[in-house]
């Protein structure tokens, strides 16, 4: 505790934390990843982190940067202890430049706050994570994340136009411009994109925004089996078409989201795709026949939701469904292993018999939901976790979920970052890129004071 009153000088006494109960709750996520800091430091403003980094720096304190705590990989867990920096105070939105078509925020603004003040300019930040309602941006941008509608509109890093970031020395920079396109150097703002506050700390980004479509639908697909409705995704995309959002539900994910709330009667099927259109009326509804058109063959029905209303609960679902499985045995919980990979559109039906062999193999239930649009599954699995036994047949089926993906071209984090997770698995994913990784985290942070441990840097 010697340094606590060097960061009350820097930030106030009542914005410094070190009391056990206050350090628990800053030492875990959703994950199994754990780490207690010694201190908690709540800066609001960029000037405060400069000099609380500066401070670091030259005491070899490791900081971990931290916005919601809604993570699910250990990214913003201090596994290394030192300083957890809470940048949830840092939540302005600073400017909504709508000739210029940009944002600019502070890192704690919440994703779905940020949307409602951008929605009665008839304009939104197109990322849409399941978390909306609690994940910051500077944890959306730090992971590069994505959610739901990235098969159209992308991940983060299409949209973060400049960056003010505050260097392993206490050194503040701006990464790009606020132009909408610029080739001025390096791609530093790319760098800093998904880099999980392991090169820097992100303390304000100026964001690409885009028009609020005139219209949205939704398209729900049943299918025999995943596999077909991965054999509809691939044949959908191949054909032209592309989806706002095209999310995949299996049998037992339907099955616990009627259980959570059986007035959503999601057809008791082996699998269902949700598509979603949007554009101008006559686009979703020219796209909408196309999609049923491309899915008829391999699927038992297909049909678009009749009303705004019908479309709204169906997005409702999807959303519950991470916390839904738990409906399904009351002696389960559900843990967050090997729950984010991705594989390449044409693996997706592989991907999907390989995770129904897994579950088999170590007889554990996989709920198997998520992205797929873009290749990305989320294989939600629960167990008692008061049996040993099962956290072992746990770990070991998400090891295989992990390798599986790799084999097939694919990645073991799609969104939810590495973080401590899946550090291990980063050798064999980039083989001597990660070398090149080490060099610029040796080379931007020499102290290694920066979220250690994270990324496999």
């Amino acid at each position: 505790m010697k340094y606590i009153e060097k960061l009350r000088e820097i930030v106030g006494k009542n914005r410094v934390r070190t009391s056990s109960p206050e350090l628990y709750c800053y030492s875990c996520d959703a994950s199994q990843i754990k780490g207690m800091p010694d201190y908690v430091v709540r800066p609001d403003s960029t000037d405060q982190v400069s000099k609380i980094v500066q401070f670091a720096n030259k005491h070899k304190i490791p900081v971990t940067s931290r916005g919601a705590g809604t993570g699910l990989a250990g990214g913003a867990v201090p596994i290394s202890g030192g300083i957890v920096l809470d940048l949830s105070s840092m939540n302005r939105i600073l400017d909504v430049d709508i000739e210029n078509l940009q944002v600019a925020v502070e890192p704690g603004v919440v994703h779905a706050k940020l949307n409602e003040k951008l929605k009665p300019y008839g304009f939104f930040f197109p990322p849409d994570p399941g978390s909306s309602a609690m994940c910051t941006i500077g944890g959306l941008i730090a992971n590069n994340g994505s959610g739901m509608r990235s098969v159209k509109y992308g991940t983060s890093s299409r949209y973060a136009l400049d960056l003010e970031v505050v260097m392993a020395d206490g050194t503040v920079i701006n990464t790009g411009s606020k132009t909408l396109k610029t080739v001025a150097g390096y791609n530093l703002t790319g760098l800093m994109v998904g880099s999980e506050g392991t090169l820097g700390i992100i303390t304000k980004a100026v964001l690409k925004i885009a028009p609020l479509p005139k219209a949205r639908t939704v398209i729900l697909a049943s299918f025999e089996n995943p596999e077909l409705a991965g054999e509809g995704v691939v044949k959908t995309l191949s054909s032209g078409i592309v989806p706002s959002a095209c999310e995949i539900l299996d049998k037992t994910a339907i099955e616990a989201l009627n259980a959570f709330d059986p007035n959503l009667n999601l057809p008791d099927v082996g699998a269902i795709l949700m598509f979603e259109v949007d554009g101008t009326e006559g686009a979703v509804e020219e796209e909408a026949k196309l999609i049923e058109s491309a899915c008829s063959s391999l699927a038992t029905n297909v049909k678009s939701a009749s009303t705004k209303q019908e479309s709204e609960e169906l997005w409702r679902a999807r959303r519950l469904v991470g916390a839904a499985i738990s409906r399904l045995d009351p002696n389960r919980t559900r843990v967050y292993v090997g729950e984010d990979v991705g594989v390449p559109i044409k693996e997706i039906p592989r991907m999907l018999k390989k995770v129904r062999e897994i579950s088999e193999e170590f007889n554990i239930p996989i709920m198997t939901y998520g992205h797929i649009g873009d290749g990305n599954l989320h294989t939600g699995m629960a167990i008692d976790v008061l049996d040993d036994s099962q956290w072992d047949s746990l770990n070991k089926a998400g090891d295989k979920i992990h390798r599986t993906a790799i084999e097939l071209g694919g990645t073991v984090s799609a969104e939810h970052g590495i973080g401590g997770a899946r550090s291990e698995y980063m050798e064999l994913e980039l083989g001597p890129a990660l070398d090149v990784m080490l060099n610029i985290k040796n080379a931007l942070d020499p102290n290694n004071i920066l979220n250690p441990g994270k990324l496999g840097v």
